[in-house]
């Protein structure tokens, strides 16, 4: 007959890691719930029971605010190439990918055939 009951959890104060489960079989159903901290700081917890009858049901709860931190964006410095009077500046060669069978895309759009 299967039977049993268990516990964990987990309160890492230096990854920020929270979460728990508890668990309870008693022969065909098994009831539990689980709690997480979503990276958000939202609190995710999971009621669930299962058994031969009703199958497995779950019931989703979510505790507290949201909140997204703004985002610092990086922004590529603009760069300037400057030829000496009467020189061109020689763009760079880019590989054209092949998309199978030896045909691979122009500059312009088109195809040429390998």
């Amino acid at each position: 007959y299967p039977r049993y009951e268990f516990k964990y959890g987990v309160a890492d104060g230096h990854t920020g890691d929270q979460k728990s489960q508890t668990e309870i079989r008693d022969g065909d159903v098994v009831k539990g719930s689980y709690s997480l901290v979503e990276p958000d700081g939202t609190i995710r917890t999971v009621s669930y029971t299962a058994d031969d009858h009703n199958g497995f049901n779950a019931i989703v709860q979510r505790a507290g605010q949201a909140v997204h931190p703004a985002t610092a964006i990086a922004v590529a410095p603009k760069v300037v190439a400057a030829a000496p009077l009467g020189h061109a500046i020689a763009a760079p060669a880019l590989a054209a990918p092949v998309l199978g069978h030896g045909v691979a895309p122009l500059a312009l759009g088109g195809y040429l055939k390998g």
